[in-house]
């Protein structure tokens, strides 16, 4: 098939992918918690057998540890997964669709972004999904522990850096297969939408246009209210159901009071059947928390399996577990009947643990302590979250005593942009 000459442009999909309360509620959301991004997926998935349609080649890559230092330090091994069954080769320039790796474990991306895969064939395209450094298999330092023994180690975990590895893997590939001549169009979603849309910026000779979804890269300071992204995810249950948003809303109360009952821990930890009694209310609510926020990242209209084995519309499906519960059940018990859609679709689960981080840290906090500082806040009018304040200091406070660093919250508008000003040029007269 021949491929389509086609120009391209970066083109954003802008969605969700990716609180008035008592002083003791805003506790729940203490304001140095880093945006809920997917860091604490980034573990392999087992994904059903349907997913097997996806035929890709295993690959590894040797990257420079730091592409922006002459210094002789070690190098480590990139996963990349390849796919040439549609390509039309380099004597058709043959466009190669190279996803921008998030996260994450490459092969969880790959298997859950379908758009590529079934618009290759009709172009012609190589399909290339390259790993982001210190993600699945992708460590440097030989391991993860090592990778992430300390903030020496993890320094060369960047967003300018997991760009220049893009750039200098798709060179080279295109150098051994003389495929120069081959365009590239990059693909990301989320944070992986934020690198393509930022590589096709800064690296505008590689990539001749990029498709970036749900890519948040305005969440930074002053460009967008802090408030935007829970207002978002508010909105998409509110526009199910004004009753489950208002249960929701009023939860947190409720999680709060029994939360201080003499034996409030306990009951709560019966309540939502988790596997450890709470020591305070704080786990509990980034619980919920998350499950809120990741249902409206994925709230498709079809089944899926990205984050968890989900319905189509499962928002709504929460909505109808929360609105339908039975006449007598407290409040609290209808949170649990909602939320259950969403950790216990299937049924399979017995009971649910809080953390599913044993090292209590991953890769995408650290990148939030350091350049991807993202401003979030909880409106008391418009937000079914508790009410909370950005606070910056409390946020660096919070980054300087888990990695020891302190936040550069200007450095991504300094390197990629998005603030848009506006200049009167006077002419110059020689």
């Amino acid at each position: 098939m021949a491929s389509s000459s086609v120009s391209f442009i970066i083109i954003i999909i802008t969605t969700v992918l990716l609180p008035s309360l008592s002083s003791q509620l805003s506790d729940l959301f203490p304001s140095n918690n880093p945006p809920p991004f997917l860091g604490k997926h980034s573990h392999p998935i087992k994904q059903p057998n349907h997913h097997q349609q996806y035929h890709y080649e295993t690959r590894y890559f040797s990257q420079p540890l730091d592409h922006f230092s002459f210094l002789d330090l070690p190098r480590f091994r990139q996963r990349y997964l390849i796919n040439t069954e549609h390509w039309v080769g380099p004597s058709r320039s043959g466009p190669i669709f190279l996803y921008c790796g998030n996260e994450g474990d490459i092969e969880w991306f790959a298997v859950n972004t379908g758009f590529v895969w079934d618009i290759a064939p009709r172009f012609g395209a190589m399909i290339l999904f390259p790993e982001h450094r210190y993600y699945g298999d992708s460590m440097p330092f030989g391991s993860k522990e090592e990778a992430y023994r300390n903030a020496t180690t993890l320094s060369y975990l960047t967003a300018e850096q997991a760009l220049a590895d893009f750039a200098v893997l798709i060179t080279n590939l295109k150098k051994n297969l003389s495929a120069e001549g081959c365009p590239v169009v990059l693909f990301g979603g989320s944070y992986g939408g934020m690198l393509a849309a930022w590589m096709r910026l800064k690296y505008p000779h590689i990539a001749i246009g990029a498709l970036a979804s749900s890519a948040p890269i305005l969440q930074f300071e002053d460009i967008v209210p802090p408030e935007t992204f829970y207002n978002i995810v508010s909105n998409s249950f509110k526009r199910e159901s004004s009753s489950c948003f208002d249960t929701i809303k009023n939860s947190w109360n409720a999680l709060t009071s029994e939360g201080q009952k003499e034996d409030g821990l306990k009951q709560l930890s019966k309540t939502f059947h988790l596997c450890q009694e709470l020591t305070s209310v704080q786990g509990l609510s980034d619980w919920l928390n998350s499950a809120y926020s990741y249902l409206a990242m994925v709230n498709y209209p079809y089944p899926s399996n990205f984050l968890m084995p989900l319905p189509g519309h499962p928002i709504r499906e929460v909505c109808k577990k929360i609105d339908g519960s039975p006449a007598r059940s407290s409040i609290l018990e209808r949170i649990f009947n909602g939320v259950s859609v969403y950790y216990n679709y299937t049924g399979e689960v017995d009971c649910f643990q809080l953390d599913d981080d044993p090292h209590g840290m991953d890769g995408w906090n650290w990148q939030a302590c350091t350049e991807m500082v993202m401003p979030m806040s909880s409106d008391r009018n418009t937000s079914m979250f508790p009410a909370y304040d950005w606070d910056y200091s409390a946020f660096r406070e919070g980054c300087q005593e888990d990695f020891q660093v302190t936040p550069r919250p200007r450095w991504i508008t300094t390197e990629f942009g998005g603030h848009v000003r506006q200049y009167n040029m006077l002419p110059y007269v020689g």
